[in-house]
């Protein structure tokens, strides 16, 4: 796979704004969309947690993935961030190549 949309979520509207415009400055991807209201249940440390989110999808190319995964984690408020890559299969020719001029090789 050549792209990916990458998932990560964060508490706050002002990290996913910070972390988007990190990963932009550093042509790690060439979009972020940010998308609040996300309720989130999941178990942590044995117990039930829900926490209201914010989601970040992230479009990218595969071979940025590392640099763009390291800085996540780098700047992450979470001990374990969800960072989750799904191959971009298919799409239009002039959007995958915009990816393609946004991302540094």
């Amino acid at each position: 796979m050549k792209y990916f949309c990458v998932l990560t979520t964060v508490p706050k509207i002002s990290k996913a704004r910070s972390l988007a415009g990190l990963l932009i400055s550093k042509r790690l991807a060439a979009c972020v969309q940010i998308l609040p209201g996300l309720e989130s249940h999941y178990r942590w440390r044995g117990k039930k947690e829900t926490a209201k989110e914010i989601l970040l999808l992230i479009k990218t190319r595969a071979s940025a993935y590392k640099k763009l995964e390291k800085a996540i984690l780098q700047n992450h408020p979470y001990e374990v961030p969800e960072i989750v890559a799904f191959p971009i299969t298919k799409g239009s020719k002039t959007y995958l190549d915009w990816i393609d001029a946004e991302v540094k090789k």
